[in-house]
This record gives C-alpha cells, sequence and structure tokens, in this order.
C-alpha cells in the first residue's frame, strides 16, 4: 500500500516521532511490547501512528513501521551494535546518551537517522545515505578519538 498522504505530512510526522521517542527518552519511551524480549516505543497523531520495536543492547535489530489509519505504509529496518572496548569500558551507556543527542538533529532532508555529521567531544557522528523515502539505505557511524565504537546499517521505504 502506498501512504495516502503527502511526503511532506509523512516527513514531519516521522521527525515527530523520532524526536519524542528514542532520540527525547531511549528506552524510558517504551511501552509494553507485543513481541516477548523486545522493547517497543510509540507515538500517534490522528491517523498516523509510529512503532519501533527493537532487541538487544549493546548488539541489536529493529524495525520502525509507520502505519495510516492501522494499514503499514512505510518500515525502515535497522541493526548495530557498539564496539566490545565499548563494552569493556562500561561506556555503552555514554555511546548511547551522544547518539540520542545526535538523533535530535534529524533533518527533513534526510529523515532515517541523524545528520550528516554532528560532533560532541570526543565523539564524532557520521550517517551516509542514498535514496529517499520511497526506499533508501545507509550506515551510521560514531567514533571517539578516531577509533570506531558503534555502527549502525539500516534501509526501507515505503510499503507497496
Amino acid at each position: 500500500m502506498t501512504m495516502p498522504i503527502a511526503r511532506s505530512t509523512l516527513v514531519t510526522f516521522l521527525l515527530d516521532a523520532k524526536r519524542q521517542t528514542y532520540a527525547a527518552q531511549g528506552d524510558d519511551a517504551s511501552v509494553t511490547p507485543l513481541l516477548p524480549g523486545s522493547r517497543q516505543l510509540e507515538y500517534r497523531d490522528g491517523m498516523l501512528f509510529y512503532r519501533d520495536i527493537y532487541f538487544g543492547g549493546s548488539c541489536f535489530v529493529g524495525q520502525e513501521t509507520i502505519y495510516y489509519d492501522s494499514s503499514p505504509g512505510w518500515s525502515m529496518c535497522y541493526s548495530g551494535s557498539v564496539t566490545k572496548d565499548i563494552i569493556a569500558q562500561n561506556k555503552v551507556g555514554e555511546v548511547y546518551e551522544f547518539l540520542r543527542s545526535a538523533l535530535q538533529q534529524v533533518t527533513p532532508e534526510r529523515p532515517y537517522r541523524g545528520p550528516s555529521m554532528f560532533r560532541r567531544n570526543p565523539y564524532v557522528y557520521a550517517d551516509e545515505s542514498q535514496g529517499d523515502m520511497e526506499h533508501f539505505f545507509g550506515i551510521e557511524t560514531i567514533v571517539c578519538e578516531g577509533q570506531p565504537v558503534y555502527e549502525l546499517h539500516y534501509g526501507g521505504g515505503l510499503l507497496r
């Protein structure tokens, strides 16, 4: 099904949903999950409903879906992890706090994850994507003092 709404409305809703769920609150935005062992974040505005379901923590997989009047119309799947060194140094929370700051900077031109580049010492976030809301894929990374500490791959688009 294609979304029966304007692209600009879809993008605005996605930006709002992302800024109100994980980027703003992390796991505190969770609702009771549909799937055992998962975390689930939700946001609603009128006929549009956003759901992000993911499994894991330092290594994770998930899916974001936007529904229009209870029919799925757009989705993005993702998987990522922090490095073993970050886990060993007990800095997973610190990296994810920085990630949420980067994700708050999401833009209408690239509404999938964060901005192309975001810095806050000692971390640097980068996101590269190709495509548009209909079909896209990308990779986001975080480095600390020149060393990779996090990577996520994603892809998705309109459901037909």
